[in-house]
């Protein structure tokens, strides 16, 4: 997938686990990186790691400057976007009952919200090139539910169908939105959950095992590669066989 080679290619959520093999994933197929997180040593351990990528760090839950950062992290790049990765997210977990407003809202307002916003920004940027790449990470749990997480399960959802709106608006501008939906994956955030809990989930996944980041990053590269051009407003699912639609 040499196609990537020079590419424009913003990352965010770019220092967590996914997001650190998608930017080695792309890497190594010389596309131009911007990582974007809100961690800047972690940022800085990326730039160390991969030679000549640009990092900028940036809260998305600012959603007042995502014009402005989009604006400024194509800037960094040389000028122009091919591509966005939206791959930031956080959780709040509680049961409905016990979930508060600000629990619900901010996990809405930075999941689903700015996602929108950074790809609204960043599909501007793409119809002067009359080419572009929008890659939304959402989650297995917004199409099956899960206990604790009425917000996060909303709002990754509605990530699935506000793509496939995308999709339609700006198919015929060359423009591709597309849904990468994760399983439980090996990261930080798997890693505290309770061992019992975790078997339970293991159970439920043919493949019987947590899946790897690299597997995300993998299904990344090939929707950013100009081998899925004819792919739009679709959901590739990673997640070794938990969710068949």
């Amino acid at each position: 997938m040499s196609d990537l080679k020079q590419k424009n290619i913003i990352v965010t959520g770019a220092s967590g686990g996914i997001g650190n093999s998608i930017v080695k994933k792309l890497y190594e197929q010389g596309a131009n990186i911007l990582a974007t997180g809100t961690k800047k040593e972690k940022l800085e351990d990326l730039k160390s790691k991969f030679n000549n990528i640009k990092t900028l760090s940036f809260d998305i839950s600012q959603v007042n400057k995502i014009d402005e950062f989009v604006e400024n992290a194509t800037k960094e790049l040389g000028g122009n976007l091919y591509c966005i990765i939206n791959n930031a997210g956080i959780t709040k977990d509680n049961l409905a009952i016990r979930m508060s407003y600000d629990e619900w809202k901010k996990v809405i307002d930075i999941n689903l919200t700015s996602t929108f916003l950074l790809s609204k920004s960043a599909i501007k940027k793409m119809l002067k090139n009359k080419i572009g790449k929008v890659i939304n990470i959402t989650s297995v749990v917004g199409h099956i539910g899960n206990l604790g997480q009425a917000n996060y399960t909303a709002a990754k959802a509605g990530i699935v169908a506000m793509s496939k709106t995308l999709a339609i608006e700006y198919a015929k501008k060359n423009i591709n939105i597309n849904c990468i939906s994760p399983g439980f994956i090996k990261t930080n955030m798997t890693e505290k959950i309770d061992p019992k809990y975790k078997d339970l989930i293991i159970s439920k996944i043919p493949s019987a095992r947590l899946g790897e980041p690299e597997d995300v990053a993998n299904a990344v590269l090939f929707l950013a590669s100009d081998q899925s051009d004819y792919i739009n407003g679709e959901t590739l699912h990673v997640n070794g066989g938990m969710y068949m639609a």
